[in-house]
């Protein structure tokens, strides 16, 4: 059965094909597939052991009763909202507010500054044109499959440079959705200066009144190379952690 839904805007109708999602999160997997940042192990998915009993259904359980250890930052993809970077908490589960948006899709090719990869303000400008979005979503090149299981610590991925940062902010988009680990350096002393200018944080311990606690960042999404990019739906899913990141699945829809 076909369904088509229609999105509103204050100015625009859009139908979607709500049978045709693009799935651009990485999944959580229990082995070394998984991609890993920020010098983790791998994810672990395994059953609940309680003296002689084993939460598997493999092993003579009635169900299968699995724990699950995993760091939302470091292992795949996830949404955080400011309070990562805040002496205060602030949940992401509070922060996001509305779940669809008419996104932008764009792929850049990072640019050599010094020995790092950066994604440029100019190149982000050029991009996106004039047309106004809610959500950024970024794509870099060299888009491999191997992005799925990447393992990123230690290896200066490239990163978004703090005056790129300032115009997405700049542009209004109140969602950045990137296929990397982190829209900073990985090595930066602590300055993370594209999370502060995407959140307009200037004092991460008396938060700033003008502060944009409805934003959101994405990072490790994969957007497979046979999408085109463009103006996409996006419906961002996220779990109901009280932290300031959650495990995400971000699903774009073509506009028909």
């Amino acid at each position: 059965m076909k369904m088509i839904a229609n999105i509103t805007t204050k100015n625009d109708e859009f139908k979607i094909d709500l049978n045709q999602p693009i799935d651009i999160s990485l999944v959580i997997e229990s082995n070394e597939k998984n991609p890993i940042a920020w010098y983790l192990n791998a994810p672990k998915i395994e059953p609940v052991v309680a003296d002689n009993w084993t939460g598997s259904v493999a092993k003579g359980a009635s169900t299968n009763f699995n724990n699950i250890y995993f760091n939302p930052h470091g292992h795949g993809t996830h949404t955080e909202c400011l309070g990562h970077i805040t002496q205060d908490f602030y949940s992401i589960n509070n922060c996001l507010k509305n779940f669809f948006s008419i996104a932008l899709l764009i792929t850049i090719a990072p640019e050599k500054i010094n020995n790092d990869w950066v994604i440029t303000k100019n190149q982000i400008e050029k991009a996106i044109g004039s047309e106004v979005f809610d959500s950024l979503i970024i794509r870099t090149l060299p888009n491999e499959e191997a992005k799925k299981s990447t393992k990123y610590s230690h290896t200066n991925p490239p990163y978004l440079q703090e005056e790129a940062a300032h115009f997405i902010r700049n542009k209004n988009f109140q969602h950045l959705l990137i296929d990397l680990p982190s829209v900073d350096r990985e090595h930066d002393g602590g300055m993370l200066a594209a999370h502060k200018a995407f959140w307009n944080v200037t004092d991460i311990k008396n938060l700033n009144s003008d502060a944009r606690k409805e934003a959101t960042i994405t990072e490790l999404i994969f957007v497979p190379n046979e999408i085109e990019d463009g103006k996409y739906i996006l419906n961002l899913m996220i779990a109901s952690f009280e932290n300031d990141a959650t495990p995400s699945k971000p699903i774009i829809y073509k506009i028909l």
